[in-house]
């Protein structure tokens, strides 16, 4: 563990001045980030009711604004710190706390979500360090997310069952308020999205097809060190840890545990569910487009060369994608594949190492930037409706 120390060291140290109790002895923590968040105490009684694994948890609430935030949204978060503390000296019980944070005036360049989760999860790791826990878990949540009876249980023992895992990916299945059939539409859709992106990359035979929804993972505070920790992106923190994170391997997604963030539209981020759920309810028709099979079949034949690039020369690398399609070749050429494939064999042993250069390189950032590349000309976007019964 003595690189965690060195990892918490580099940290902020206004970000890790409420240290954990040490003698809470904390196994698992949950790390909520809120911010103007009036519904809070429906996934808080949530967790309260839900089955417990044997082990002691801690349900860690980042309260968090920044220098811009509205002083509706500061007062907010203040009155329910407040109400936590209240809550957690009546439900706290021996081996479940809640211990609720509050920051306010955070830098505008960075206040957000990702910062909230990033505090959370660096005072976990300290935490988990101080009392020389090497197993602990951080599970990551939302402040609107429900989660299913068996949630707590089922994540701490599949790390439990498997020393060697990294992560678990959870379920999700969104709620939506008020008989809002227009919403309900729309969020169902972008589920559907998310399943189908995943399966299609799944069968280009990209290693880390895993959704990445913030409220839906957990990982084991070894991982979240070895990674560097949470980003501290106003948005898609998520998303560009979690890759990380899959890089490592052992992953496991648990398919019958599942979270229930609240569907709504939010302008908070610049992309994720929010925004998309109003780009789908903006369509003349109501039907989200999405990228083209053809465009991951494609993708697939050049994830299918990969085995043969190891050991071959820059010139045979360029005559062999030359036998793709001329729009791939094209991105391929632009982003210096050939030089990259060429790095991969100067710093590769074995075939397994150089595949694991090659997506290195070819990662999921490449991946969305290709298919941005591709799309709408020559590749056109599919309706959802066709594809979502193809996979």
């Amino acid at each position: 563990m003595k690189h965690w120390k060195t990892y918490t060291e580099r940290q902020k140290p206004a970000y890790i001045r409420d240290s954990i109790l040490p003698e809470l002895n904390t196994d698992v923590v949950v790390v909520i980030p809120c911010f103007n968040e009036p519904d809070l105490f429906e996934t808080l009684y949530n967790l309260h009711a839900i089955r417990r694994p044997g082990a002691n948890v801690l349900i860690l609430v980042v309260f968090n604004s920044g220098e811009h935030s509205d002083e509706s949204a500061v007062l907010q978060n203040r009155l329910s710190y407040e109400q936590l503390l209240m809550f957690s000296e009546k439900m706290s019980e021996h081996g479940f706390h809640y211990f609720p944070l509050l920051f306010e005036r955070l830098p505008r360049k960075h206040a957000g979500v990702g910062l909230a989760r990033k505090i959370g999860m660096d005072l976990a790791v300290a935490h988990f360090l101080q009392n020389g826990k090497p197993g602990g878990i951080i599970i990551s949540l939302d402040a609107d997310c429900t989660v299913s009876d068996n949630f707590m249980v089922s994540v701490y023992e599949a790390f439990s069952d498997n020393e060697r895992l990294n992560a678990t990916v959870h379920n999700y299945f969104h709620r939506v308020e008020k008989n809002d059939h227009p919403l309900e539409n729309a969020v169902r859709q972008y589920e559907d999205y998310i399943r189908y992106f995943r399966e299609m990359l799944k069968q280009t035979g990209f290693p880390y097809y895993y959704h990445t929804i913030g409220s839906a993972f957990a990982v084991t505070a070894d991982a979240y060190v070895r990674v560097g920790g949470m980003g501290r992106q106003q948005g898609g923190e998520d998303f560009y840890f979690l890759q990380k994170v899959f890089a490592l391997g052992d992953v496991k997604e648990l398919n019958d545990t599942v979270v229930y963030p609240m569907a709504r539209f939010s302008d908070r981020i610049p992309f994720g569910t929010g925004p998309a759920l109003k780009k789908i309810m903006d369509e003349p028709d109501g039907i989200m487009k999405v990228y083209s099979r053809r465009s991951f079949y494609e993708l697939k034949r050049l994830f299918d060369m990969k085995d043969s690039f190891f050991g071959m020369d820059s010139e045979e690398v360029t005559a062999m994608i030359t036998e793709l399609d001329s729009i791939l070749v094209d991105f391929l050429r632009m982003t210096g594949f050939v030089d990259e494939v060429a790095e991969c064999n100067r710093n590769s042993a074995s075939p397994t190492t150089f595949q694991k250069r090659f997506f290195h390189h070819f990662n999921a950032f490449r991946i969305i930037k290709y298919l941005n590349f591709v799309h709408p000309d020559p590749f056109n976007y599919e309706k959802l409706s066709i594809v979502a019964d193809k996979f």
